[in-house]
């Protein structure tokens, strides 16, 4: 039977799959090679272009024959002689009639015929489970169900099928029950064979259709289609083939006209009533052919296990095998583009430097637009519940993979835009500096600012995707645009503590020369070096604090107007600008106590006292420098510069102001702590008394500029070398006369006369006395015999050195002399000449360490 088929169990070949296959066996066994044969005649890649028939109705009725000669199958059929059963199970073939090209009444493409058992046979018997399964089956798959009877059978019940089709009517109703939307029609398509003539094709019709709808009426109605009629779900179609033994010829020729009812038809819009084939778009079940197979199996499946006949359910079971499958296919394609740049941002990452992947959004939507469109095309002819929720997924599945993709891409843009802003800023800032030092830089800022936002929004842009709306990446934009104004401000404080840090700078300057000027005024005090020429005298030295106060004063005015000036170009707020003035304020009084400190120190404050003291005592009121004689009163001036100078003392201890004998209002110039005056504001300031009270040093002790013990070693200090002074003084006083008896001067005239004569009468002995008395009388005027007697004193003595030094070389050198006087032996040294440093007696000098410091 049938032996040419490829059937169940078998492994098929080529020339089996020319015949056609056996889809299922008699003993109900689903042929999983099905989806084989398709690929093999081409059918598996029409798509929705095929259209499926079955024949079924009682055995040995002629089925297989006429299939045969409608379609040019080659199905098994009965031998005339032994009357048995020739069809076991469902079979199905390719229709192989050819039609000639261009002929208008062609047979469609891509037809499958399937022969089903015949029913009523003698080999099964009262078993009708099979039948009832097999007519479920094509009716479930086909579009056009072939009802084969005889011309005498027509009116009969079941001679015509009639109970078989009341099950299938039943069970066709629970399946439009569960799934109204996606009901389908079918064609049940009645070929009376044997017919003779008597009765009228009309008639015959008539007898069959109130037979249908008499089952109908008579069947069990799920709840809500009691009303419903028979119309609703199947249409009607009738043919009538004579005698194939008695009228062969004749048989041939209708079986031809036949075959050309089966071709695409619809309805028409008028009456409804078919125009062209038999083959309505509502017929088709809507199931790809590369499916077709795996839909059957499901179909079966249920039909054998006894379970309702859920034909949605088949449907959506093959769309979500295939679309399953569909979309692993797909993403094949979409992993190749898009695991390279996932690798690319994950070692970006790894390594710490998110990297901004060029075109990402170009070729991530193109990706993602090919792999959707490529399912489409191939999942779209399934269900269409199960292909929108198999789409969902698949493009949820490309959606989490690409947002990641592209998050990941922003958060790179995010944080290269505002390293890219900051030093675009920073460039900017240094350009206007080297240029002049003139520039704008909230004008820089919104510049930049403005051009990085349009970079980062051309880079959102990219990566957006019509239609999906997790690409619209607006919370980014503005998240971006916050950070920007936040690095703006912070680029802005900084921005302000550089021109903080240069007004304190120019403050300290200003401040250096200006206290630096006033304290210099303390060595020139009595005038000397420091008298003006208009012959007024200089500001009283009581007023040096005032003074100093008051040039501070005037600097850190100054420099405030020039620190809000220049905060105005930075757009900075009131509030920024108070802080900033507050802490200028601070910045500047610290650094007018270190130049006091300075100042202060007390190798430097010991010079000035001394100057101001020599001032004091070496010059006299009109500023004019005083020769010192025995009978000066040099103990009464001295006495009196050095109580002037110690005067200074206390003064110089505080910082009162002379007006009000008290410190100045620090606290008020300095003002309170701004509102807006942020921690880090205060990180760099130091604590200044009588302001920050928490510090625990009062404004007393903030205007305290010596101490009590330093105060009392600058008074032994100066004392010393005020005493130090007087000596100098008084010594050259003594030493400027000489005592001689007046008797010398007689005896020097008596005893040198002749000398005096021979000096007076030769021109160059008088000349040469002229020239010395003169000399001598010089520097008796101007008071420096003394020195010159100190000088003369000093040369002899480090002649008398050098000579000895001299001498011990030679005794060192003379090997014959140095053993007479047992000398050592001689040591390295060096054989150069030094000098020594000479005090003003003409004594060697003691290093600095070994007198106190003046």
């Amino acid at each position: 039977m049938n032996g040419h088929f490829a059937a169940v169990g078998n492994g098929p070949t080529a020339h089996q799959y020319e015949h056609g296959i056996q889809v299922i066996d008699e003993d109900k066994a689903f042929n999983t090679n099905l989806n084989d044969y398709l690929n093999e005649t081409r059918v598996a890649e029409a798509g929705f272009n095929y259209h499926l028939i079955s024949v079924f109705g009682s055995q040995s009725t002629g089925k297989s024959t006429l299939l045969n000669h409608l379609f040019k199958t080659e199905f098994s059929v009965m031998s005339e002689s032994q009357r048995r059963q020739t069809t076991k199970g469902i079979w199905m073939s390719k229709n192989k009639r050819a039609g000639r090209e261009g002929d208008a009444a062609a047979m469609a493409d891509n037809i499958l015929v399937m022969d089903v058992e015949g029913t009523d046979g003698r080999e099964r018997g009262e078993d009708q489970d099979f039948e009832r399964k097999s007519a479920l089956f094509a009716l479930a798959t086909s579009e056009v169900l072939i009802v084969n009877i005889w011309e005498h059978q027509v009116g009969l019940y079941q001679g015509a099928n009639m109970g078989l089709l009341k099950t299938v009517f039943e069970v066709n109703l629970q399946l439009f029950l569960k799934d109204k939307q996606s009901q389908t029609r079918s064609l049940l398509f009645f070929v009376i064979r044997d017919h003779i003539g008597n009765t009228p094709l009309g008639n015959l019709r008539d007898t069959l259709v109130q037979d249908l709808t008499r089952i109908w009426s008579t069947i069990s109605k799920p709840q809500g289609l009691e009303n419903s009629k028979i119309d609703d779900y199947f249409d009607f179609a009738f043919a009538a083939l004579p005698h194939k033994i008695l009228q062969p010829d004749k048989f041939l020729d209708e079986v031809d006209k036949l075959s050309t009812r089966f071709t695409a038809g619809h309805r028409s819009a008028k009456d409804q009533e078919f125009v062209g084939g038999v083959f309505l778009p509502e017929y088709h079940r809507r199931i790809p052919a590369d499916g077709l197979s795996v839909y059957a199996e499901g179909v079966w499946d249920q039909i054998v296990s006894n379970k309702d006949l859920d034909l949605p359910t088949q449907q959506e079971l093959l769309a979500q095998f295939r679309c399953d499958e569909i979309a692993r296919e797909v993403l094949v394609g979409f992993d190749a583009v898009v695991a390279p740049l996932e690798d690319q941002q994950a070692e970006a990452a790894r390594v710490g430097e998110p990297t901004v992947l060029p075109d990402l959004g170009t070729t991530g939507s193109g990706a993602r637009d090919r792999c959707v469109r490529a399912f489409e095309a191939q999942a779209s002819r399934y269900h269409q519940g199960v292909y929108a929720t198999k789409r969902g997924e698949l493009e949820s599945k490309i959606d989490t993979r690409l947002k990641a993709l592209y998050q990941a891409q922003l958060a790179a843009a995010h944080k290269a835009g505002v390293a890219a802003f900051s030093e675009s800023v920073a460039a900017a800032v240094k350009a206007g500096q080297k240029a002049g030092g003139i520039y704008e830089f909230a004008e820089i800022v919104d510049q930049q600012k403005k051009k990085t936002l349009d970079g980062f929004r051309r880079e959102a842009q990219s990566l957006l995707i019509q239609g999906v709306a997790w690409t619209n990446f607006k919370p980014q934009y503005r998240l971006f645009e916050k950070e920007l104004d936040e690095v703006s401000a912070r680029l802005r404080k900084e921005e302000m503590r550089r021109l903080a840090i240069r007004v304190e700078r120019w403050v300290k300057s200003r401040l250096g020369d200006a206290v630096g000027l006033e304290f210099n005024k303390l060595g020139s005090g009595r005038g000397g070096s420091g008298a003006p020429e208009d012959g007024e005298k200089p500001p009283a030295e009581k007023d040096l604090w005032d003074r100093v106060w008051n040039a501070f004063i005037g600097i850190v005015r100054d420099a405030e107007t020039r620190f809000a000036d220049r905060a105005k170009s930075f757009e900075a707020s009131a509030e920024e600008v108070e802080v900033g003035l507050w802490r200028l304020r601070r910045k500047s009084w610290v650094a007018l106590r270190e130049k006091i400190e300075e100042e202060m120190m007390e190798s430097n404050i010991l010079m000035k006292l001394r100057e101001n003291f020599e001032d004091k005592f070496r010059y006299d009121d009109e500023g004019v420098p005083r020769i010192w004689r025995p009978s000066d009163d040099i103990e009464g001036v001295y006495t009196r510069a050095r109580e002037s100078t110690l005067g200074l003392i206390p003064l110089l201890a505080r910082f009162r102001l002379a007006e009000t004998y008290a410190p100045p209002d620090l606290p008020g110039f300095v003002g309170p702590q701004p509102a807006g005056a942020e921690p880090e504001d205060e990180e760099d300031l130091a604590p200044i008394g009588g302001v920050d009270d928490e510090e625990g040093k009062s404004l007393e002790e903030e205007m305290t500029v010596l101490s009590e013990s330093k105060r009392q070693d600058l008074v032994v200090r100066f004392k010393k070398m005020a005493d130090g002074v007087y000596v100098e003084a008084k010594r050259s006083a003594i030493g400027g006369i000489t005592q001689v008896p007046l008797y010398f001067y007689a005896v020097l005239l008596v005893l040198g006369w002749n000398e005096i004569v021979m000096v007076l009468r030769n021109p160059i002995l008088f000349m040469l006395l002229l020239l010395m008395g003169g000399g001598t009388y010089m520097a008796y005027t101007l008071n420096l015999l003394g020195p010159m007697m100190q000088m003369a004193n000093a040369a002899s003595n480090q002649a008398v050195e050098i000579g000895k030094e001299k001498l011990r070389d030679f005794l060192e050198s003379n090997e014959t002399v140095r053993q007479a006087i047992s000398m050592p032996a001689r040591q390295q040294s060096n054989t150069g000449i030094s000098m020594d440093r000479l005090d003003s007696r003409g004594k060697k000098a003691h290093e600095a360490g070994d007198e106190d410091d003046i």
